[in-house]
Parts: C-alpha cells; sequence; structure tokens
C-alpha cells in the first residue's frame, strides 16, 4: 500500500494482523454473511464459462473457488498483499499473487470480471484505485465494487450495539484510515472511470444471535478494542456489553450494510 498518513497504520498491520489467531475464521465469518449476495450478482452479470477473472483482497478466497466451483469460469487471479490464506488452499485453476494495488507498477493484465470487496474503504486515492482497476476490465468486462455503509446515525436509538459501532467506525479512521463515508459516491467514480451501465444495490444481513455476521462483528470488535478504547467514546465494559447483546435475543439493529457497484467496459466483449 502507499505510506499510510502520519500516525496511522495499516490494515493487517495496526489491526487485523493475518498472523494474529483465529484471523481467518474471523474473515470466513463476513464470507459466510456475505458470499452468497456477491456471488448472485457476479452471475447476474455474466460470469461464467470463458471468463478471466481478477478477485482484489481475496482474503480467504471463498469468493475466487465460488467463482470457479460454481460459476465455472476459466480462471481466477486472487491477489492479496498477504496470501498465506490462499496459499493454503489450492485449486485448479485459481493462481494466488502477493502484490499491493496500490503499487503504481500493479498491471496483472486484463479480465473479465474485476472484482473487489471490503478493500477499497481501508486505503487511501480511492479514486484513483477505481481508476486503475477500471484499466484492468476487458473490453465488455465489469468492475464489481463492495464496501460496507454505516447505518448507524444520531437519530438511531441507542442500544450497546450502535455505541460500539460508531467507536469502531471513528477508531479504524483514525488507526488505519477506514471511511465508508464516500462508499455512496462509488456508482458515480464509476462513470467518472469511463464504464458504462453503472448500477448498483445494498443488502444487509440479519442480526440473528449465533449468525455468522454478528460472530464476525463480535471478533472484528475484539480485534480493534485498542483503536475503539482510544476514541474515548467506549470502554471496555461497553465492548463486552455490545458482544453479549449480539448473542441475545434482545438485539434489535442493523448490521452495516453492503453497497455493491458495477459498471461495464464500452468495447466488443473480450474476456
Amino acid at each position: 500500500m502507499t505510506a499510510a498518513p502520519r500516525g496511522r497504520g495499516r490494515y493487517g498491520e495496526a489491526v487485523f494482523r493475518p498472523e494474529q489467531a483465529h484471523e481467518g475464521e474471523r474473515i470466513d465469518f463476513g464470507a459466510l454473511a456475505y458470499d452468497d449476495i456477491t456471488m448472485a450478482r457476479l452471475r447476474a452479470l455474466g460470469a461464467g464459462p470463458g471468463w478471466r477473472c481478477l478477485d482484489v483482497g481475496a482474503g480467504t478466497g471463498t469468493v475466487s473457488r465460488r467463482l470457479l466451483d460454481e460459476a465455472g469460469v476459466t480462471s481466477v487471479l486472487a491477489v492479496d498483499r498477504d496470501v498465506r490464506f490462499l496459499a493454503g488452499r489450492p485449486v485448479p485453476g485459481l493462481d494466488v499473487l502477493e502484490a499491493d494495488i496500490t503499487a503504481p507498477d500493479f498491471a496483472p493484465g486484463r479480465f473479465g470480471l474485476v472484482h473487489a470487496r471490503f478493500v477499497l474503504m481501508h486505503l487511501p486515492e480511492r479514486e484513483r484505485l477505481i481508476t486503475a482497476l477500471a484499466g484492468l476490465v476487458a473490453p465488455g468486462g465489469v468492475l464489481v465494487l463492495s464496501d460496507a455503509v454505516d447505518l448507524t446515525s444520531d437519530r438511531t436509538p441507542g442500544t450497546p450495539y450502535t455505541v460500539v459501532m460508531r467507536a469502531m467506525w471513528q477508531g479504524l479512521r483514525a488507526a488505519i484510515g477506514t471511511d465508508v463515508s464516500r462508499v455512496p459516491s462509488y456508482p458515480r467514480l464509476l462513470r467518472g472511470a469511463g464504464l458504462v451501465r453503472v448500477a448498483a444495490e445494498m443488502q444487509v444481513p440479519p442480526l440473528l444471535p449465533g449468525s455468522p455476521i454478528s460472530r464476525f462483528w463480535a471478533d472484528t470488535w475484539e480485534r480493534s478494542r485498542a483503536a475503539m478504547l482510544a476514541t474515548g467514546l467506549v470502554d471496555d465494559d461497553a465492548v463486552d456489553a455490545a458482544v453479549r447483546y449480539l448473542d441475545s435475543d434482545e438485539c434489535a439493529a442493523l448490521s452495516a450494510g453492503m453497497l455493491t457497484a458495477w459498471g461495464q467496459k464500452p468495447g466488443e466483449a473480450r474476456r
């Protein structure tokens, strides 16, 4: 990644370190919550036999493998800055590349599908990166971006969940530059990158006791606890209360939404 602003670290270093125990499991909880949604959209956009795909920030590779197994795409290049979770689960058609997508020389080729989920929200220069990713799309191909949208606000009823979620977003922004406030601008940025047939949708998985999304947030809070406490908005007791609330029948809250935006590269399809 590019140099972090002074005082900030980077995803995977300051927080969410891949070597931390059970980090792969935390990522997989998020995949269980969102992969069906992602795959439905990618297949609706035509991903299938003959397609070469690029999966950016591929994490544990669940989307990459489902593109191969379920959509029947020809190949997937799964890229991440740390590929330990990808390298340990090889499958035919899956190529793994350890790379920094913010590097000026990141140019792995042209693809019918370029997909990035929960990546750009953690990175500076997202406008430049969206333009760069659009440049990797082959004529007729699609760029698909998914990131989180915060659904808490000053008018959201106060619960242990909303208090801690607000602290999490503020803490992550201070610690690693995470910024979800600009995610709703993705359709405009895709259009500005020269793509056509731009559209977007948002999905919100239900918060149910023991559900993958609830376990994902509980684990995410634990791993970002120091950043959250540094905001002064919460203390350890508040974080612990929010974890208990998530796993209780009293939980009545909205998870962060996942906004997915996409656009097509003009030209005759060459995927």
